[in-house]
C-alpha cells in the first residue's frame, strides 16, 4: 500500500511539472529532484508490500515515514495549486486591469512556500533512501500476487451460470430452525401436549447465537426463504453495531405500506403505531439480522404486536445476551463450527470453483487441502476467503503447498483474521487501496458497484489504459475482489457484471484496521471518534455525527480528501474548511427546513460530487461555474437545485464524465461551447436542448436520460440527436405530456440511432398513440432491459415481448395496457427479473415451458397469477 501513496505523489509532482511548468520557475529543480528520488524508491516498495511474511516492527516504520511523506508532497502541491486559484480569483476580482503585474508578487510568495516545504521534503526523503539497505529492500525478488491463471470473463460467465452458491454444512441447522418457527418451545425440550398448542401460538422470538464469519446471516436468509410463503407479511432487515431505531420503523413500515409512510410524522411513536396497526391483522415473519445490542429488542418490541396468531421473530447475535433479552416465548440455537468433511468439501468447492463439475479433484491436491483446511478450525468465511486465495493460484500441489507455508500463525484464536490478513497480502498494490476503500461504508450498506467504481477513479486508483476504460479496469479490480471472497452476496446484472454487493462485517473490519493503521482512512461514529494523527484524515467516513467530527478535528479537516456523510444530521458542515477535497458524498441527511448548501465554490479539487437520499437541501449552480475544473462525477438526482443546471463554465469542463440531475430538474439547456467529449452518461436533459449543435463530442457517451415537461417538448430534435451518438447502449425517455400528447413513433421505436440494433437497454415512460403497437421486430434484437410505463397499450403487450430473444429483465408500471388480462404462451428464454405494478390488469397468465429461467418476481396490486408447475412458487 506505501507503493501506491508514493504512486500518487510521484503522479502529481509529474502533473505539476506539465501544467505549471512556467509558474514553478527555480523551484521546478527540487520538484524533479523529489520526483526522481521518489521513482527510485517505487522499485523497492513494490515487491516489499506483496510480502507480508518478510515485514518486521523496522520495516513498517520505514513504510510510515514514506507514506507521510508522501502525503507532505500530495498536500504542498495541492495546497499550492489552490492558492494559485485563490489569487487569480481575488486579483481578477478587484485589479482586472492590473492583474498581471499585481499577481507577480504572490506568485513569489506561493513558490517561496513551496519551495521551504519541498526542502524539508527533500532532507526527509534522503534520508529514507540511504536507509533502505538496513531493511534488507535489495534482497527482495519480483513477484506478482495480484495476477490470475483464470480469465475474468471465465469468472463472471461461471458467475452468470450458477444461480444460488451451494451452501455446505447449513441444512441440518436450517432444518432445526425451521422445526422451532412452526412448533416452537420456551427450551430445548419441546412442551407437553396440552401447552403445546398454547405456546405455539403466541408470537415467539428465536435467536441464532455464534462467532462472526459461522455463516448467521447465510443460514437466516436460507430460513427466510424457506419460511416466507407461510406468512402474510415478512421482511428481513440488517441491524448491525451502529443500528438506527428510526431507520429500522421506516423501513418496516415502508414494506408494509409505503404511501402510510408517505404520510406519517418522521417520529417513533408514529411509526410504531402505524406499523403495530398494520401487523395486528397478519401473521408475519421478521428476521433481524446483526443485533449487537441487548436493546434492539426492547426498542423495537412495541411495533411487534403479538396476537397469537403464530407469528415469529428471529435474531442473529454473536452475543448470547442478546437471546436472553428477547420477551418469552424465545429460543436461542448456537451455530456450530463445520466439521472436517463439510470444512474440504467447502474449501475444494472455492478452490476448484473454474473445473468443469465432472473433472476429479487430484489426490495431491486434496492432500494438501486437508491440511490447509485444518488451519481455518471450521469457520466457513476463513474457508471462503482461502479457497478464494488457491482459486486464483494454478491448481498444483507446489503452488497450494506454497500457500501453505504461508500459513504459519503467530498467535492462536485469530484464524479467520489471519486468512483474511493473507488475501489481503496477496492482492497487488493496485487492488489494496480498492479494497481499502471498502471501509468508506457503514457496515451491513448494500453498496452499488458502479458508484463505488466513479469513487475509485476520482481518488486516482484506476490505470488508464490504451485497451480499457478506466470504468471496464475499475470493475476489473471490483471482479478479482470478488473472486478472494472479499465481498460477498453480489448480484449481477445480465452481462455478468457486478450490480451491488456487501461486505462481511469481520471483512470491513479488517479493512478499517488497515486503513487506520496505514493512515489511509478514518472512520467516526456517533457512539465512537477515533482520531489519531494528521495523515489519518486523508479519508473519511461520517455516520451520524457530523458536529462531532468538527470538533474533533478542526484544523485537521484542511487535509481531507474524501468525505462521505452518512446523517441524519440537522446541521450541514461547513464545507469551504475541506479545501482539499477529491470525494465528497452526502447520504441520508434530512434537513428541518429548506436549507442552502454553501461553501462548494472553492473546493477546486473534487472530482466526485452526490447527493443520495437527501430532503430539503438546495444547492445554487452557480457554484459549479469557474473553479471546478477537475469535475469527474457531478450527481445530483436527490437535491434541490436553483438557477437551472445551465452556467456556461460547467460545459467547459473537459473532464466531465458523469452528470446526473433529477427529471424535474433538467437540463434545459446547453452553450454552443459545450465541451464533453469524455462524457459517458447524461441524465437527464429536457428535448428542448436536443440540437445538435449544442451536443458536439458525444462519441463516448453511453447512457443518455431524455425529459419533456407539459407543453414544453421538441420531439423532432431528438432523432437528430441520436443520429450523433454511435455507442449509446442505454436510453431512457420520460414524456410529462399532456392527455392529448403522444410519444412519436420514431422515439418509441428510435432507428435513426446508429447503434440500434446493440441498445442493451430502453425505458419508456409516457402514453404511446393509439395507432401504436407493439412489435417485437421494431424493438432492437439485443434488448436485455425493458421498463414501460403510463403506455396505455390497448393491445396485450407480452405475446411479442416474448419473442425478444435477450431479454432478462422486464418492468411493467401503472397503466402500460389498459386490458384485465395478461397472457404469455410462449418465449421469454432468458428472462430473469419480471416486475408487475399494473393498474387495469387483474390476470396474468403464464405457459408451460414460458420464462424458464426466472429468479424474482414482484408484483403490487391486485393481480393473480397462473403459473405453470414450475414456477407456482412465485404466486
Amino acid at each position: 500500500m506505501a507503493e501506491a501513496v508514493v504512486k500518487f505523489a510521484v503522479d502529481k509532482l509529474g502533473n505539476m511539472i506539465k501544467n505549471e511548468a512556467q509558474l514553478l520557475g527555480e523551484v521546478k529543480d527540487q520538484v524533479e529532484w523529489a520526483q526522481t528520488k521518489l521513482r527510485e524508491i517505487q522499485c523497492y516498495l513494490r515487491d516489499l508490500d506483496s510480502k507480508g511474511t518478510m515485514r518486521n516492527a523496522l520495516a513498517e516504520n520505514w513504510l510510515n515515514q514514506l507514506r507521510d511523506v508522501a502525503y507532505r508532497i500530495e498536500d504542498a502541491v495541492d495546497t499550492f495549486e489552490l492558492e494559485l486559484k485563490d489569487e487569480h480569483k481575488e486579483n481578477s476580482r478587484l485589479f482586472d486591469g492590473i492583474k498581471t503585474w499585481f499577481r507577480y508578487p504572490w506568485r513569489v510568495f506561493g513558490r517561496h512556500k513551496l519551495a521551504k516545504e519541498l526542502y524539508k521534503i527533500n532532507f526527509v526523503l534522503e534520508g529514507i533512501l540511504k536507509s533502505r539497505n538496513g531493511y534488507g529492500m535489495d534482497s527482495l525478488q519480483d513477484q506478482d500476487r495480484g495476477s490470475s491463471a483464470v480469465d475474468l470473463n471465465v469468472r463472471r460467465k461461471v458467475y452468470q451460470d450458477v444461480s444460488e452458491t451451494e451452501v455446505v454444512g447449513l441444512n441440518a441447522a436450517r432444518k432445526d430452525i425451521l422445526d422451532l418457527l412452526f412448533i416452537h418451545g420456551e427450551t430445548s425440550t419441546l412442551p407437553q401436549k396440552g401447552k403445546r398448542e398454547q405456546e405455539k401460538s403466541k408470537r415467539a422470538i428465536i435467536t441464532i447465537v455464534g462467532p462472526g464469519g459461522l455463516g448467521k446471516t447465510t443460514l437466516a436468509h436460507m430460513i427466510y426463504q424457506s419460511a416466507k410463503a407461510s406468512f402474510d407479511f415478512h421482511m428481513m432487515l440488517s441491524v448491525s453495531q451502529e443500528f438506527s431505531r428510526i431507520d429500522l420503523l421506516r423501513k418496516m413500515l415502508s414494506k408494509l405500506n409505503n404511501s402510510r409512510l408517505e404520510r406519517c410524522k418522521d417520529d417513533v411513536s408514529d411509526l410504531i403505531v402505524n406499523i403495530k396497526e398494520l401487523l395486528s391483522s397478519k401473521r408475519y415473519l421478521i428476521i433481524l439480522d446483526d443485533v449487537w445490542d441487548t436493546m434492539v429488542w426492547e426498542q423495537l418490541k412495541d411495533a411487534l404486536p403479538d396476537v397469537k396468531n403464530e407469528s415469529r421473530v428471529l435474531m442473529t447475535s454473536r452475543d448470547e445476551k442478546v437471546a436472553k433479552s428477547a420477551d418469552h416465548p424465545r429460543m436461542s440455537y448456537e451455530l456450530k463450527f463445520l466439521e472436517d468433511d463439510d470444512s474440504l468439501k467447502l474449501l475444494l468447492k472455492k478452490a476448484r470453483q473454474y473445473q468443469k463439475p465432472s473433472e476429479r479433484c487430484p489426490d495431491d491436491l486434496r492432500e494438501i487441502a486437508v491440511r490447509l483446511s485444518k488451519k481455518c478450525k471450521g469457520l466457513p468465511l476463513a474457508l471462503t476467503v482461502l479457497g478464494g486465495i488457491l482459486s486464483l493460484e494454478e491448481q498444483t500441489y507446489n503452488a497450494w503447498e506454497r500457500v501453505l507455508r504461508t500459513m504459519n500463525w503467530p498467535e492462536e484464536g485469530k484464524d479467520c483474521m489471519n486468512v483474511l490478513n493473507m488475501s489481503y497480502d496477496y492482492m497487488s498494490y493496485e487492488v489494496k487501496q480498492c479494497f481499502l476503500y471498502l471501509a468508506s461504508f457503514p457496515e451491513d450498506h448494500e453498496i452499488r458497484a458502479n458508484r463505488l467504481i466513479k469513487m475509485w477513479i476520482a481518488e486516482g486508483f484506476i490505470p488508464q489504459k490504451e485497451n480499457k476504460t478506466m470504468e471496464e479496469k475499475a470493475k476489473d479490480y471490483l471482479e478479482l475482489l470478488f473472486q478472494r471472497c472479499m465481498v460477498q452476496e453480489a448480484v449481477r446484472s445480465s452481462n455478468g457484471l457486478i450490480k451491488y454487493f456487501k461486505v462481511h462485517d469481520l471483512i470491513r473490519e479488517l479493512a478499517i484496521k488497515l486503513a487506520r493503521e496505514q493512515k489511509f482512512h478514518t472512520v467516526f461514529t456517533k457512539s465512537k471518534c477515533v482520531y489519531q494523527s494528521d495523515s489519518a484524515y486523508h479519508r473519511v467516513l461520517l455516520e451520524s455525527c457530523g458536529t462531532e467530527f468538527m470538533k474533533y478535528v478542526g484544523q485537521k479537516s484542511q487535509k481531507t480528501r474524501s468525505l462521505i456523510w452518512f446523517g441524519p444530521e440537522n446541521n450541514l458542515l461547513k464545507f469551504s474548511v475541506f479545501r482539499l477535497l477529491s470525494v465528497l458524498e452526502v447520504v441520508n441527511v434530512k434537513m428541518s427546513k429548506l436549507t442552502e448548501l454553501k461553501g462548494l465554490e472553492g473546493l477546486i479539487h473534487l472530482k466526485y460530487l452526490a447527493f443520495k437520499d437527501t430532503k430539503d437541501i438546495v444547492i445554487d449552480c452557480r457554484c459549479f461555474s469557474g473553479r471546478m475544473k477537475n469535475l469527474e462525477t457531478l450527481d445530483l438526482r436527490k437535491i434541490n437545485l436553483t438557477n437551472g443546471v445551465s452556467p456556461t463554465d460547467i460545459w467547459t469542463i473537459d473532464t466531465l464524465r458523469h452528470v446526473y440531475v433529477n427529471d424535474f430538474n433538467a437540463i434545459r439547456k446547453l452553450p454552443p461551447e459545450a465541451v464533453l467529449s469524455n462524457l459517458q452518461t447524461l441524465k437527464w436533459v429536457s428535448t428542448t436542448a436536443c440540437r445538435g449543435s449544442q451536443f458536439p463530442n458525444l462519441n463516448n457517451l453511453l447512457k443518455l436520460g431524455l425529459t419533456t415537461w407539459g407543453h414544453d417538448h421538441k420531439w423532432d430534435r431528438v432523432p437528430r440527436l441520436l443520429k450523433i451518438l454511435p455507442n449509446l447502449v442505454s436510453l431512457h425517455i420520460i414524456a410529462f405530456t399532456p392527455d392529448d400528447q403522444f410519444i412519436p413513433e420514431n422515439i418509441i421505436y428510435p432507428r435513426e440511432l446508429p447503434n440500434y440494433s446493440n441498445l442493451k437497454t430502453l425505458e419508456l415512460r409516457g402514453k404511446w398513440s393509439e395507432g401504436v403497437t407493439l412489435k417485437e421486430s421494431l424493438l432492437p434484437p439485443h434488448l436485455v432491459k425493458l421498463k414501460l410505463v403510463f403506455s396505455k397499450l390497448r393491445e396485450d403487450p407480452m405475446p411479442e415481448l416474448g419473442k425478444l430473444k435477450s431479454l432478462n429483465k422486464l418492468e411493467l408500471y401503472y397503466s402500460v395496457y389498459i386490458g384485465e388480462q395478461m397472457n404469455c404462451p410462449a418465449g421469454f428464454p432468458v428472462l430473469q427479473t419480471l416486475v408487475l405494478d399494473v393498474e387495469h390488469v387483474k390476470f396474468l397468465t403464464v405457459g408451460n415451458g414460458v420464462m424458464p429461467n426466472l429468479k424474482y418476481l414482484r408484483k403490487w396490486g391486485h393481480v393473480r397469477l397462473n403459473m405453470p408447475p414450475e414456477l407456482r412458487h412465485f404466486q
